[in-house]
C-alpha cells in the first residue's frame, strides 16, 4: 500500500524545514485528531528521534513506536517498529520542495505491507485518515 498527500504552504522552504525539525512537530504529527492517543519522545540519538504512542483501537490498548530520521537535506524519514498484529513493514517520509521564494510544497508518503492475514483494504481508510491528520498538523504548525 502506498499513500501520498501533497499540499502547498505559503512559506519558504527553509522556514518550513525549521518548523518541522523539532520535537514538538513530531508529537503533533503523531497525535490523533480525536485525542485518543498519547505520544511521547522516548529516545534521541543524533538526528534520530523515537516516539511511542499509546492508543485504544477496537476496544484494545496498544502502542506504536516510530523512528524519525532528520536528513541532511532538511527532509525526514520515518519507520514503524512492526511488532504488532497488523504491519509487516510501514515507512514514510516528509519532504519539502521549494516552489518559489515564498511558497513550497510538502509531501507526505506512507508505504507499507500488512501481515498475510490482514487485508490491505481493512487498513486503507485508517491510514488515509492518518496521513490527512499529519498534513493538517503540518499546515497548522506552519500557519498555512
Amino acid at each position: 500500500m502506498d499513500l501520498r498527500e501533497r499540499f502547498e504552504v505559503p512559506r519558504n522552504r527553509d522556514a518550513v524545514v525549521e518548523l518541522l525539525c523539532c520535537d514538538e512537530a513530531l508529537l503533533e504529527l503523531m497525535s490523533s485528531s480525536d485525542g485518543r492517543g498519547e505520544t511521547e519522545i522516548v529516545d534521541r540519538d543524533g538526528d534520530r528521534r523515537t516516539t511511542r504512542t499509546r492508543y485504544t483501537a477496537l476496544g484494545r490498548e496498544g502502542t506504536a513506536t516510530f523512528h524519525f530520521t532528520f536528513l541532511m537535506d532538511g527532509n525526514m524519514r520515518f519507520e514503524k517498529v512492526c511488532d504488532g498484529n497488523v504491519w509487516k513493514k510501514l515507512e514514510g517520509s516528509v519532504s519539502v520542495e521549494e516552489i518559489d521564494d515564498d511558497n513550497c510544497e510538502v509531501e507526505i508518503r506512507l508505504s507499507g505491507k500488512t501481515k498475510a492475514f490482514v487485508p490491505e483494504i481493512t487498513i486503507r481508510v485508517p491510514m488515509k485518515e492518518q496521513i490527512q491528520n499529519m498534513a493538517a498538523a503540518i499546515e497548522e504548525r506552519v500557519g498555512a
